[in-house]
């Protein structure tokens, strides 16, 4: 018997076409049998991603140097971190770190799991590759894969001898693993009455994490008064912040001033003239204009109830007038720094002699 004959029919008996027709919903079905009968492919659990920032703490210059944007970790399986915001500050010897790292696990009612359990806020987690090994632990989580950071403009305060002073300049920049985190904007350097030391005013731009509302730097949350470390490549500022408003180290004026010295020694009274300056001939801080010498008074109350004033033999009081530099700013008037009013005492390095004065009165 032939297998197809002159009819197309399969043994005699069946039309080929409809034999193929048969063939193919026969292997559609078993097909469909073998998908439900192994269980086919299951769908995978949901993933989630959200942002933590970490306080990686103070960590040394080749740790920082190391951790960059995109590393990663996978704690196990189904969890996965990657830093993807770095911020750095000084903090003593070593470098304060904050990271931004997108966590992402499974979800489960709800939930995201990171490394067997929620990222809440205060838990502590690792980051490990192949370069470095580093926990901190987790101060804010939201949608934002990039740390709140900003610039904040402060003046410094600190006192350096005279050759480390001269070598900070404006346009310094403080740099930590390569991450500039502070430049040097106006400095401003004044005498004291320590020897060889000079009182150092330094207008700087930090770069800033905010926190809780607040500019960080240093680890800390920035306010006048905060210890500050500076380490540029030829000298380390260790000041505190003297003023947060921005306003910087302030227009440059002169003030007449009045100044008194009571009850100096004669030779020193003697040593003081008009025209003794502070600072270069050509931009003096201070200049002597007049200087009144005359005895000091001893006052004796009798014993019948008499006051009487004689002439001290030794002791002179002085009275200068001087023009001062003087840096206005939005807080008041500013003399190498300090507020300048009646009262207070000031300190004029004048070359031969370093003397201690009160203020008795300011006019422009």
């Amino acid at each position: 018997m032939e297998l197809i004959d002159d009819d197309g029919n399969l043994f005699g008996a069946v039309n080929v076409i409809d034999a193929l027709v048969v063939l193919l919903v026969l292997a559609v079905v078993i097909a469909g049998a073998a998908l439900v009968f192994s269980g086919g492919d299951a769908p995978g659990p949901d993933t989630q991603t959200t942002y933590a920032t970490l306080d990686m703490g103070t960590q040394p210059a080749y740790i920082a140097d190391a951790i960059n944007e995109g590393d990663t970790y996978e704690p196990d399986g189904s969890s996965s971190a990657t830093i993807t915001d770095v911020h750095l500050t000084p903090r003593g010897n070593d470098i304060g770190v904050t990271l931004r790292v997108a966590l992402e696990g499974e979800v489960n009612d709800g939930t995201l799991t990171y490394g067997n359990a929620p990222p809440r806020l205060g838990r502590t987690l690792a980051i490990e590759t192949s370069q470095y090994q580093v926990e901190g632990q987790i101060r804010a989580v939201g949608n934002s894969n990039a740390l709140a950071t900003g610039e904040r403009r402060v003046i410094i305060r600190d006192t350096l001898d005279a050759e480390t002073a001269s070598a900070v300049t404006p346009g310094d920049e403080i740099r930590l693993a390569g991450r500039t985190v502070a430049t040097i904007d106006d400095v401003a350097t004044y005498a004291t009455n320590g020897s060889g030391q000079t009182r150092l005013l330094a207008e700087t731009t930090l770069a800033t994490h905010r926190e809780d509302g607040y500019a960080r730097f240093g680890g800390v949350r920035l306010q006048r008064g905060q210890s500050l470390t500076l380490p540029a490549d030829d000298y380390t500022i260790e000041g505190d912040v003297e003023r947060t408003n921005g306003d910087g180290l302030g227009e440059t004026a002169t003030r007449n001033v009045t100044l008194r010295m009571t009850d100096v020694r004669e030779d020193t009274a003697d040593s003081i003239e008009p025209g003794m300056i502070e600072g270069p001939a050509n931009d003096p801080v201070a200049e002597l204009t007049d200087v009144d010498t005359e005895p000091s008074l001893i006052i004796a109350t009798g014993d019948d109830g008499s006051v009487n004033v004689a002439d001290h033999p030794i002791n002179r009081d002085v009275t200068i007038t001087a023009q001062f530099q003087v840096r206005e700013t939005a807080t008041g008037v500013l003399f190498k720094g300090d507020r300048l009013r009646g009262g207070t005492t000031v300190t004029l390095d004048l070359e031969t002699r370093i003397i201690e004065v009160e203020v008795v009165s300011v006019s422009r």
